[in-house]
């Protein structure tokens, strides 16, 4: 399974949701980014996505995007391969 990573804060429910699909795939292990906790981190992240909203998903070295961009990937089919690789 590829490594994921997701920026994330502690009260964001699109992040949580992104995390329960992730599961639900079979990840178990998520390398989660405090951006709440870590303001620098924050910059980062925006300034390698060019979003500034949370959750923000890397699957292996593929940028995902947001929530909605995962789920879109599961209802194409998409992101069970994607998670194989």
């Amino acid at each position: 399974m590829p490594k994921v990573i997701m920026y994330t804060t502690g009260s964001c429910p699109y992040c949580k949701m992104a995390e329960n699909l992730l599961r639900s795939k079979g990840i178990q292990e998520i390398e989660k980014i405090r951006v709440d906790l870590e303001p620098d981190q924050r910059a980062k992240m925006m300034e390698k996505t060019g979003r500034r909203t949370v959750p923000q998903i890397y699957i292996g070295e593929r940028y995902v995007g947001g929530y909605d961009d995962l789920s879109q990937l599961d209802r194409k089919g998409e992101l069970t391969a994607l998670l194989a690789t």
